[in-house]
C-alpha cells in the first residue's frame, strides 16, 4: 500500500479526474456544497478495486479503518456513502478511465517496473438468459435444434427426403414430468423419474434417425453425380 500511496500522488492523475469533472458538472466551483475532492474518489475506487470489495463493503470498511481513511485522505472527515461512490465510477465513463490506465502505465514504465508493451486486463463476466444445463433440458434442446434443421431441408427438398414427424411437445411433456418427478424424494418419485427418462430417451432415439437418414439422403446424390462418367451420362440421355 505504501508503494500505492506513492504512485497515486501523480498530479496528472488527479488532473485527468478533475479535468472529467469539470466537464460533467461545469458550475460546480461556484454553486452547491464543496464535492468530493478528485483525489479521495481516485483513492477509494482503486482501494476497492484491490481489496475486491462491493461498494456496501468500501464504505464500511473505510469508516471503521484509520489506516484505509489516512490512505484515502479522507481522514476524520465524513465518508461518501456507498450510492455517491458508485455515482462518481459512473459517471466518468470509459475514456477517463482509458486515460487513467495510461498515465498509471507511463509511471510505471518510468520506474522502470514494466515495458509497458502489453497490457491484460481481467473483463467482466455478465450473466445470460439461459438455463440450468440438466440431462433432460439439453435431450430437450438437442431434439429442437434437429427438428429445426430437419425442417429447412424439407422446406428445400419437399417430398425428395425423409419424411418429418414433429415430436417436440412429446418431449416438452417428458421433460415437464422429470421436473415433477424431481420434487419426490421418495422411492415413488424415483421411479416415475426413471420412467419419464426412458420415455425422453426413446423420442430422442426416433428423432435422431430420421436426422440421420436426412444427412445421409443429403450426401447420397452428390457422391452419386460425381462418381458418375460423363460417358454414362450422355449415352442416358441419348
Amino acid at each position: 500500500m505504501l508503494q500505492v500511496d506513492q504512485a497515486l500522488e501523480d498530479e496528472r492523475l488527479l488532473e485527468i479526474i478533475q479535468e472529467a469533472w469539470n466537464r460533467l458538472c461545469r458550475k460546480s466551483k461556484t454553486r452547491g456544497r464543496p464535492g468530493t475532492p478528485a483525489e479521495v474518489i481516485l483513492r477509494l475506487l482503486l482501494l476497492k478495486h484491490i481489496r475486491d470489495w462491493s461498494f456496501e463493503e468500501l464504505e464500511r470498511e473505510v469508516r471503521a479503518n484509520l489506516v484505509y481513511r489516512q490512505f484515502t485522505r479522507i481522514g476524520g472527515t465524513k465518508v461518501p456513502d456507498h450510492k455517491s461512490i458508485s455515482r462518481f465510477s459512473r459517471q466518468w465513463g470509459p475514456d477517463v478511465v482509458e486515460q487513467l490506465h495510461q498515465r498509471v502505465v507511463a509511471i510505471a514504465q518510468h520506474k522502470k517496473l514494466i515495458r509497458g508493451r502489453k497490457l491484460r486486463v481481467d473483463t467482466t463476466v455478465v450473466e445470460t438468459n439461459i438455463h440450468y444445463p440438466t440431462d433432460s433440458s439439453l435431450l430437450g434442446d438437442g431434439v429442437r435444434v434437429l427438428t429445426r434443421v430437419m425442417k429447412r431441408v424439407a422446406k428445400v427438398a419437399g417430398q425428395a427426403g425423409a419424411v418429418l414427424r414433429e415430436r417436440s411437445r412429446s418431449v416438452k411433456r417428458r421433460i415437464l414430468e422429470i421436473a415433477r418427478a424431481s420434487r419426490d424424494v421418495s422411492d415413488k418419485g424415483r421411479q416415475k423419474r426413471a420412467a419419464a427418462y426412458g420415455k425422453l430417451l426413446e423420442i430422442t432415439g426416433r428423432v435422431v434417425s430420421p436426422a440421420q437418414r436426412f444427412s445421409g439422403r443429403d450426401r447420397q446424390p452428390c457422391q452419386t453425380r460425381s462418381a458418375q462418367d460423363p460417358a454414362e451420362g450422355q449415352a442416358a440421355v441419348g
